[in-house]
């Protein structure tokens, strides 16, 4: 035997439902929500950063202590390829286009015998990318006019005028051990 609604309670359920529809209608498209609001994403950096000027002061036949002290540890170091040390550096940003940057070094005879290298930026070029855009827009001037200093001096705010600094005389202190002792 089927369960008849009483009709007060179908209407009910029908206007929920419309409700229900009809706010859906207004959600936002997710493309559009994705270019407005957006999740804040830390900066990546991760490696050596090599530079075009540090890897023009290497010269072949340099000993590996000169070369670390130049680019600093390699990141990669293999015990199956003691000759060969790779620096690598990846830089991930919001709203940047990730950098991704690779040096390798081959020693022989605990000399530099060869390297290989990504087209490296210059120093001023690899800083230049770490800049942030910040905009906090026109800032006030920060200087008062002598107008606007009077309304604080202490006559205009009714305040009692600073007192004169103490003086004092030489201050005579008790000895710290008795006499005679």
């Amino acid at each position: 035997m089927p369960v008849a609604l009483h009709r007060p309670t179908a209407s009910l359920l029908t206007a929920l439902v419309l409700l229900a529809v009809a706010g859906c209608g207004s959600l936002p498209d997710s493309r559009k929500v994705a270019t407005t609001v957006s999740p804040y994403k830390i900066d990546v950096v991760q490696g050596n950063v090599v530079t075009r000027e540090q890897l023009a002061v290497l010269k072949l036949g340099m000993p590996r202590a000169a070369v670390r002290d130049v680019l600093g540890t390699p990141l990669l170091s293999s015990v199956f390829h003691a000759d060969r040390w790779d620096y690598v550096f990846t830089l991930k940003r919001q709203g940047a286009e990730p950098q991704s940057r690779k040096v390798t070094l081959f020693f022989k005879d605990d000399l530099l015998n060869r390297m290989e290298a990504d087209e490296l930026p210059s120093e001023a070029e690899f800083v230049s990318t770490l800049k942030s855009p910040v905009s906090i827009g026109a800032l006030p001037p920060l200087e008062a006019s002598a107008e606007s200093l009077r309304k604080y001096s202490p006559a205009s705010t009714g305040a009692a005028p600073p007192l004169p600094p103490v003086t004092t005389g030489p201050v005579n202190y008790p000895p710290l051990e008795p006499a005679g002792n």
